[in-house]
Parts: structure tokens; C-alpha cells; sequence
């Protein structure tokens, strides 16, 4: 049997990361062959792996990389935001990425085998050995344009591709790149309201028409008197709140600060009650067309307002213009936005009681 020494162990711990006692162990199994130690190591670290199945990744970062004219953010998960910051995860973070780039497929994600897609299998248990948490390869997905920017926030918390086609200069980079910028910062669902379906536009109407009906103090002023009209004359309200109306109707902007939670509730049940003729009229229809069309400037990446613009109320959509007229024409075709952790559950720590727990 070979004899296992101090500068073998050092270097098996430099290769893989393993613990000293681990590679000790390893190295005496396998007499002192490395590649087989090596082995010994990623299959036990498999074990670990399995027994680490059970806890939640939802830490982690995203990354890109690119090239030419294509580019890729990926999403790699950890269970602490300390080993997030960990410089060998991000390095292995950054491998994902470089290796995402070139894979066969634009895109994979929840519900997908991502590291089996990459074939990253044995470094993602090399990694999980070395790191010593679970490890997790999420999602990525690959944009392509003329021209493509990306923008990475936090450290990692938020990555964000744009792509447009056209023009292609430093000057519409920087552009693309402000915007990637604004994705980040103000998340919208859509490019455009162009890119929303009829049946998402219908249900953004119909959200916003029930929410006004159920708030009667914010309808238009003709409609808001005939409800409590309807009140009064058929009985619904109590008589304290109709002595509380009489009193403060003369200002009407401040009644719903004296009527009762009830009368307020009564009202917006006859709203509902009468919702076939209150959505036909003219002036509650000009109440959600504004209120809808405010909430498009919101969701919406061309209409929101760009977070840089010195007025205080230049689109994204105009700015755009204006880099356009200037450096050569070019459309935005896309965007992607992925944000650490988003639509998975996080473990709640309470890392005080973890350590008294330890100690006992």
C-alpha cells in the first residue's frame, strides 16, 4: 500500500475542495491513486447531494455572457445569500452562463432537468461538495438582435437582456443598455400593450370595472348620486347614516370619512346590483379608460416613463425615438427580466434559534 502524505492530502483538498479528513479517507481507499480518490470524493459528494435534496435553494445569482450578436442570462440558486456572495459559486454561476450560450436550445426553466439540458451534472455535485449547500441550476434563456445589451443589479440579484434589430452602434447600446436599466428598476410584464392578448386587455377592463364598483366613493359624481339616492329612497342605509349624509353632503370629497363601513358596503353592492347600466354610461367608461390606460404605463415598457428623463415624463418609447433619430433606426424585439429567487418559497430563518438549537 502506498503511503498516503501530508502533500498528497494538500493537494486532493486543493482539487476538490473536500474537507482534509475526507481526503485522507479517500486517498488510503484507493492507494493513493488521485484520479480514483478523485472518484471516491464526487460519489460521496453525490450522497451529500441527495441528502441535500430535501432544503430549499432560493438564494443565489443571475449572470450573462455573450457573444456576437446573442446573449444569455442565467439563474443559479444556493440556500444563503452568504454563499451567493461566495467568489467560487459566482464563478461557477458565470461557467453556467458560458455554457448556457452554447446550447442548443433559446430556453429552459421551472419544471425543466436545466442541468441535465447543459450536462453540468458532476460540477454541480463538484460544486455542492466543495460549497457544502444545495445547489441548483433554475433557468436560463437566450436572446438574439442586431443589437443586445444586458444590465446586471445587485450583485446578482437582477440580470436583464434587451435585443433590438436595425442599427447597431455604442450609442444604441447605451440606449438598450438604459433600458435594461429601467427593466431592472420597474419590472413591466409587457414590451408594449401591443404584445398584450384581447382576452388579457378584456380582463384588465374588467378587473378595473369591478374595482371601481366596489369602490363607490371614487365614482364620477352623477353615478355616486344616484346610488345613495337609491339609498335613501328604498331604505338601505340606517337612519344614522342619512342624518350622517344630510350633515356632511355639502362636501362630498370628505362624506365617506363620516358614513358608517356599512353604508359605504351598501353602496357598492348596489353598484354591482346595477352594473349593466352603470358600465354603459359614458362618463363611467371615461373613469376606466383612464384608469386602465394608467395601469398600461405601468405594465407596459414603452409607455412607463423613463427613469432618467430629465422632465420627469418622457416615455421609454420616446426616448427610444430620440436615440433613433440620431444614431440610425432600430426596434426593441425583446426583453428578458429574471429576478433571484421569484415564484420560489423561502425558508424563513431564524438564525439565533438555529445556533441555541446547535448548542443544545
Amino acid at each position: 500500500m502506498a503511503a498516503v502524505t501530508a502533500a498528497m492530502v494538500k493537494e486532493l483538498r486543493e482539487s476538490t475542495g473536500a474537507g482534509m479528513m475526507e481526503c485522507k479517507k479517500a486517498l488510503t481507499e484507493t492507494d493513493g491513486d488521485m484520479e480514483a480518490a478523485v472518484d471516491v470524493l464526487r460519489k460521496s459528494g453525490a450522497a451529500k447531494v441527495e441528502k441535500k435534496a430535501g432544503r430549499i435553494a432560493a438564494e443565489g445569482i443571475t449572470r450573462v455572457a455573450s457573444e456576437g450578436n446573442t446573449a444569455v442570462v442565467v439563474e443559479v440558486n444556493s440556500e444563503t445569500d452568504f454563499v451567493a456572495k461566495n467568489a467560487t459559486f459566482q464563478e461557477f454561476v458565470q461557467a453556467v452562463a458560458d455554457k448556457a450560450l452554447k446550447a442548443s436550445v433559446d430556453k429552459a426553466g421551472d419544471g425543466e432537468d436545466v442541468c441535465a439540458i447543459l450536462d453540468m451534472q458532476s460540477e454541480l455535485e463538484e460544486k455542492t461538495l466543495t460549497i457544502g449547500e444545495k445547489l441548483s441550476i433554475r433557468r436560463f434563456q437566450k436572446i438574439t438582435g442586431d443589437c443586445v445589451a444586458s444590465y446586471i443589479h445587485g450583485g446578482g440579484r437582477i440580470g436583464v437582456l434587451v435585443a433590438a434589430d436595425g442599427a447597431s452602434n455604442d450609442a444604441i447600446k447605451e440606449a438598450l443598455t438604459n433600458v435594461a436599466m429601467q427593466i431592472a428598476a420597474m419590472n413591466p410584464q409587457y414590451l408594449s400593450r401591443n404584445d398584450m392578448s384581447a382576452d388579457e386587455l378584456a380582463k384588465l377592463r374588467e378587473i378595473t370595472e369591478k374595482s371601481a364598483l366596489n369602490d363607490p366613493a371614487s365614482l364620477p359624481k352623477p353615478i355616486l348620486n344616484k346610488l345613495i339616492d337609491k339609498a335613501i329612497n328604498d331604505k338601505v342605509w340606517s337612519d344614522a347614516d342619512i342624518a350622517t349624509y344630510e350633515e356632511h353632503k355639502s362636501n362630498m370629497q370628505y362624506l365617506f370619512n363620516f358614513l358608517s363601513k356599512e353604508a359605504a358596503a351598501q353602496l357598492a353592492e348596489l353598484a354591482l346590483a346595477d352594473e349593466a347600466n352603470i358600465v354603459a354610461d359614458k362618463i363611467f367608461n371615461g373613469l376606466v379608460e383612464g384608469r386602465v390606460s394608467k395601469q398600461l404605463k405601468e405594465i407596459c415598457l414603452m409607455d412607463q416613463v423613463y427613469v432618467k428623463a430629465e422632465d420627469g415624463k418622457q416615455s421609454v418609447a420616446k426616448y427610444l425615438a430620440e436615440v433613433a433619430k440620431a444614431n440610425g433606426a432600430f426596434t426593441v424585439k425583446g426583453y428578458v427580466r429574471f429576478e433571484t429567487g421569484e415564484g420560489l418559497e423561502k425558508k424563513n430563518e431564524d438564525f439565533a434559534a438555529e445556533v441555541a438549537a446547535q448548542l443544545q
